[in-house]
């Protein structure tokens, strides 16, 4: 925890000062760990993410965890199991509850967006990304599938196809 950052263990009290999450890539995709089972006492994990246009999450279902997207920049594509697929732009918020079919897609040049779930699934990020290289903190090096359908089994993540190239609502 940097010097900055302030943690009662006592209370469960947390606080983060901007610039301090830890910094972890996935290729092109930036994600900073804001809370984590850890430091929420095994509540949540939150995880704010930036991506490029084209990043695609394929469909997939947690077997264990429930997940929540809220948009804050940029707008994706979004994929709710049964539901039509949806435009997402800022102030859009998307649950995912364990078991249900979701997937997304960066359809404007970047977007940004908070991941809350499960301290569980928050390790699942952690295990898809890598330190960035350098002091500048440019992307990591994407991962190879091996690595990524490794992760997926230990976290319970099951991918069901590719992002759908349907209308959207």
């Amino acid at each position: 925890m940097s010097m900055t950052a302030a943690e009662d263990q006592a209370t469960g009290a947390y606080f983060l000062e901007p610039g301090e999450a830890e910094l972890r890539c996935s290729g092109a995709t930036r994600t900073f760990f804001l809370a984590t089972g850890d430091t929420t006492g095994g509540a949540f994990a939150l995880i704010d993410e930036t991506a490029r246009q084209g990043e695609t999450v394929p469909l997939h279902r947690h077997s264990v965890d429930h997940e929540a997207l809220y948009v804050i920049e940029g707008e994706l594509s979004v994929c709710l199991d049964k539901l039509p697929c949806h435009r997402a732009g800022p102030g859009a918020f998307a649950h995912f509850a364990q078991g249900v079919v979701h997937g997304f897609r960066v359809e404007s040049e970047t977007a940004r967006y908070l991941l809350i779930t499960t301290p569980h699934h928050g390790e699942f990020y952690r295990a898809i990304s890598r330190t960035p290289r350098g002091e500048g903190k440019g992307p990591g090096q994407p991962l190879d599938d091996d690595t990524i359908m490794a992760a997926c089994r230990t976290y319970g993540v099951e991918f069901i196809g590719p992002f759908p190239m349907a209308d959207l609502v």
